[in-house]
């Protein structure tokens, strides 16, 4: 990752050695142009650009020195300027079709090779691979978006000119926050989102939700995620009250400065358990209680039917979600994407395992990974050891009181009226066994008879009856659920906060119970 103090110490070296091809990865072309005029001002030498719309300018004076705005005529003009005078430097903005061989990367390679005898200097602003016998005459160099530290300087330099002439509430933590909003962002991006806050005429601390807003919306649509909507009036959870505590924990170490010991910003939660007991609403809750954006990982999508498609798909998206950070990455049911399998011959799985691994362990973008599977034993060994995940949380099924806790909570959306205080408690004694996904249907299907006739039928027999048609998944498939909470009891944090206990009577089978 090359930011912009980097990038200039290197290009400045670049151009003192005299390199005769110089290629700039980079999107942003007025603010690779800024370094090059610094440069050019600073060490004093000729440096001309060329671009279709104004054809060659003299980046020092501003001055135009040829009207030829075709790439063609600028390489020509380049070359006679060349073998004229040594040390020439000429930036073009706007080549295209250089990746292989053709005529422009043919004309271009002459012009390099004539830079070459005279002490010129060739280069390119793209985002494109170039034809390899061109590349190998030079090098190349790259400059990302402003990171949070270049974003600071540019939020400030934005608005600090216009205090005194409209309220501005921020202070420096505000802007702090702005800067962690909008990095990744180009320099334009962050300047028009910030000049369309102050066009209202002041700037709030409320503002910064609308930073997070526009950021969100310029990457609506980016490759190989899924932008998931979440209303966080209608999002609530109930339980799980070990799992929230620790991502409270984890929410201040997304906004923290956490450089100067040299830490990484939190990179995810691994929930496994019982279907149907919350884990994908948590990634929800995650997203809207954070106000973070949040991106759904689909593993159906990316997969291709070429040989390295859904690799460099995969990477394509990890690099999307880099640039939308700060945001919550949702991948649901990890083990159908990532399953350790026999049966592939081609090696995409372990490729793609890796990938991951990699991205995980490596990257330092404020992306949370909310993960979730229903059965862990398909999943690779190395994904779910220590130092991937920040912890790997079980979600059980729900104790008595979670139960009452998710009860009230659906009857109170649904609008509906309580049941008796008796007729409670025999709800939570009839739902042992129930996941939260069972609450919610027999709830429903209360709610469902009172639109049918009304309110008026709402009563403790209905809220029994209703109840008594669910059959939970824990009694269809006892076996399965068996083994799902043998292994979270013996691997996992327990979601809702209670600790795992063995009874002396279950040590000699090696079963476990749990004390809630």
């Amino acid at each position: 990752m090359a930011h912009i103090s980097e990038f200039k110490q290197n290009l400045l070296r670049m151009f003192r050695a005299r390199i005769p091809f110089i290629s700039i990865n980079s999107i942003e072309r007025a603010r690779v142009l800024e370094v090059v005029q610094q440069l050019a001002l600073e060490i004093n030498i000729p440096i001309y650009v060329h671009s279709l719309s104004h054809g060659t300018m003299d980046i020092r004076s501003k001055k135009y020195i040829n009207e030829d705005r075709s790439v063609a005529g600028g390489i020509d003009f380049a070359v006679q300027n060349i073998a004229q005078r040594q040390n020439l430097t000429f930036v073009f903005t706007e080549i295209t079709d250089i990746e292989d061989d053709n005529l422009v990367s043919r004309h271009l390679y002459d012009c390099v090779v004539q830079a070459i005898e005279r002490g010129g200097s060739i280069c390119i602003i793209t985002t494109k691979s170039i034809w390899p016998q061109l590349q190998r005459l030079g090098m190349t160099i790259s400059l990302d978006p402003p990171n949070e530290e270049e974003m600071l300087e540019i939020v400030k330099e934005c608005v600090m000119p216009y205090k005194g002439s409209i309220p501005i509430d921020w202070e420096e933590i505000d802007y702090k926050m702005a800067a962690t909003i909008l990095a990744n962002m180009t320099k334009i991006e962050a300047e028009n989102v910030l000049a369309t806050q102050m066009a209202k005429g002041s700037l709030t601390k409320d503002d910064l939700k609308d930073l997070s807003s526009a950021k969100d919306k310029l990457f609506s649509n980016i490759s190989g995620l899924e932008k998931v909507k979440i209303d966080p009036n209608t999002l609530s959870v109930a339980g799980l009250d070990g799992l929230r505590k620790w991502l409270d924990n984890q929410r201040q170490l997304m906004t923290a400065d956490l450089k100067p010991r040299k830490l990484r910003p939190p990179r995810g939660v691994l929930l496994v358990g019982v279907p149907g007991c919350g884990k994908s609403l948590s990634a929800k809750f995650v997203a809207a209680s954070w106000n973070l954006p949040l991106y759904r990982l689909d593993f159906a999508s990316i997969q291709g039917m070429y040989v390295g498609q859904s690799e460099n798909r995969l990477k394509d998206a990890f690099n999307s979600a880099d640039n939308a950070a700060p945001c919550v990455l949702w991948i649901d049911e990890i083990e159908k994407g990532l399953a350790a399998t026999s049966t592939d011959s081609s090696g995409v799985t372990t490729r793609m395992i890796g990938q991951f691994l990699f991205w995980l362990q490596e990257g330092t973008a404020k992306v949370f990974v909310v993960a979730t599977s229903n059965d862990v034993s398909k999943l690779p060994p190395e994904l779910i050891r220590r130092g991937r995940f920040d912890e790997l949380f079980f979600v059980d099924l729900p104790s008595d009181v979670e139960r009452r806790d998710i009860i009230n909570l659906y009857i109170k959306r649904n609008l509906l009226r309580e049941p008796s205080v008796e007729v409670s408690e025999q709800l939570v004694a009839q739902s042992e066994g129930f996941a939260g996904s069972d609450l919610e249907s027999a709830v429903r299907e209360v709610a469902v008879q009172a639109v049918i006739h009304g309110d008026d039928i709402i009563n403790d027999e209905l809220y029994l009856k209703c109840f008594n048609n669910i059959v939970p998944l824990s009694k269809t498939a006892p076996e399965r659920i068996e083994a799902i909470r043998l292994w979270g009891r013996e691997r996992a944090v327990h979601a809702s906060g209670a600790e795992w206990e063995i009874s002396k009577a279950d040590k000699p089978t090696g079963k476990r119970s749990i004390l809630i």
